[in-house]
């Protein structure tokens, strides 16, 4: 098997799951990192056993990498992500693919100027009761799905708000609960459901004043297909309860998976601490099915790391794609779609309407509604 030459951009908490990925997964060779912070740069690197480079031109060109992760926060994705692709490098960027449409396009075109596969991070796809949803799906044991729901109640406190500079602010973060912790429900929503073509929505800080973003967002949406369906996402929980994504179908039947429960923060990182199940399916004749999936799911989630290994799962995809010279399951075009659904949501509460997709970017200063 062919091995490709990884790196990282960005040395921050998120990054340490990515290089524990790329040092497991078998078409990866990490060879090394780069950082704003020259220090944070070289501690990391050590603690990796990797190298420390001065510049994202110097990993292509001195260190001779040939795809890059990017976990920098989120308004800092296109600029790290167009230097590599303008680099000759390979881009698979943390979720969301960007903050603001303006930055996707100037990732996505930068990918495609220069022939490099661009990626974006979801890598909730790849649990085994997700893929079993998409699976029935394409198969046709719904009909055709007419209806789909998100549901996402989690906690943040003040001690994570503080845990970075960057977090809680317009600025830092770009966004609450919508850009941080919402785009992995939000694409299984869209990946399920297909393209979305109109939303009006609402979002509010209802329960922590210290940060200047969104802890709590509601809305609904058509999807192209004429289905319907609704989000309802918050931070505001204590303790966390759950993330579910469920689809209904035209004959009747309904499937759903249950992508987190209970704690989804942990040690300063989001994470998970129950196994991800199916926790609907009615799907004639496959009833049955549901306790025994439950039953393997959580067999299969004790006996591994799970903070690491779905990474792993996209990062093998992403990079067996390059090898192959196909798409990764996850490309700029699909980051892109739940950056198009967010950004729908703000701009429909900004302007107390409607909103059609697809959006294009706005030239005004106020982060697409996000700045009242």
């Amino acid at each position: 098997m062919g091995k490709i030459r990884t790196g990282i951009i960005g040395c921050g908490k998120g990054a340490h799951l990515h290089a524990q990925a790329l040092k497991s997964v078998p078409q990866s060779e990490f060879v090394g990192v780069y950082s704003r912070s020259p220090e944070t740069a070289k501690a990391f690197a050590e603690q990796y056993g990797v190298k420390a480079y001065a510049s994202i031109a110097e990993m292509a060109a001195a260190g001779g990498i040939e795809a890059v992760v990017i976990c920098t926060p989120h308004p800092a994705h296109a600029e790290g992500a167009v230097q590599a692709c303008e680099a000759g490098m390979h881009v698979l960027v943390e979720k969301p693919l960007a903050a603001s449409l303006r930055d996707c396009d100037a990732i996505i075109e930068a990918a495609e100027r220069h022939g490099v596969t661009l990626g974006t991070v979801s890598q909730r796809r790849f649990y085994p009761s997700a893929l079993r949803v998409k699976q029935a799906i394409d198969g046709g044991k719904i009909g055709t799905p007419i209806l789909g729901t998100v549901t996402m109640l989690g906690w943040r406190d003040e001690e994570y708000y503080k845990s970075d500079p960057w977090r809680g602010s317009w600025e830092g973060e770009g966004g609450g609960v919508l850009v941080n912790q919402a785009p992995h429900q939000l694409d299984l929503l869209q990946w399920y459901m297909g393209p979305v073509e109109e939303v009006f929505g609402f979002w509010a800080n209802l329960n922590h004043p210290y940060i200047e973003v969104e802890d709590t967002a509601v809305a609904v949406l058509r999807f192209r297909n004429g289905g319907l369906g609704n989000i309802v996402v918050s931070n505001s929980q204590n303790p966390a309860l759950y993330g579910k994504v469920h689809v209904h179908g035209s004959n009747g039947a309904s499937i759903g998976v249950q992508t987190d429960s209970g704690a989804m923060f942990i040690a300063g990182m989001s994470g998970i601490t129950e196994p991800p199940i199916n926790d609907l399916w009615t799907i004639k004749g496959e009833e049955h099915l549901l306790k025994k999936w439950q039953e393997e799911d959580s067999a299969f989630f004790a006996g591994i790391d799970a903070t690491t290994y779905f990474h792993g799962k996209q990062i093998e995809d992403f990079l067996q794609a390059i090898l192959d010279g196909t798409k990764p399951l996850v490309d700029g075009e699909e980051g892109r779609k739940t950056v198009e659904i967010f950004t729908a949501i703000y701009r429909s509460n900004r302007d107390r309407r409607p909103v059609n997709l697809p959006l294009e970017p706005e030239g005004g200063g106020d982060l697409d509604g996000r700045r009242k």
